[in-house]
């Protein structure tokens, strides 16, 4: 029974999924929203508001900064909970080793 849920849960979360991106627009699109006003106001303004001629530099670090904080902040807090879930059974293996070792001797 719980494969039968697992997998009507899977084909209706594929099914939502590509629903959803028929909404979106098509790939490479020179008349989507993004490439008819974001894109040339950043490729005219980036140098004028930002004084730098590289165009990722200035979306990255300057009109995304907080953004990319953001990504940032969260990759970061994944790493030290992955570490910190993760180092307690590496001690306790070491440990374990060594009152082997001990009990040997």
């Amino acid at each position: 029974m719980t494969r039968f849920l697992a997998m009507f849960a899977i084909i209706a979360m594929t099914i939502m999924l590509l629903y959803s991106t028929t909404g979106l627009p098509i790939l490479l699109d020179a008349g989507s929203p993004a490439s008819t006003h974001v894109s040339p106001r950043y490729i005219e303004k980036s140098y004028e508001e930002m004084g730098t001629r590289n165009y990722v530099t200035a979306i990255l670090a300057n009109y995304r900064a907080y953004d990319t904080l953001g990504e940032v902040v969260v990759i970061f807090t994944a790493g030290l909970a992955a570490v910190l879930v993760l180092k307690p059974f590496g001690n306790k293996a070491k440990q374990q080793k060594s009152r082997e070792g001990e009990n040997e001797n």
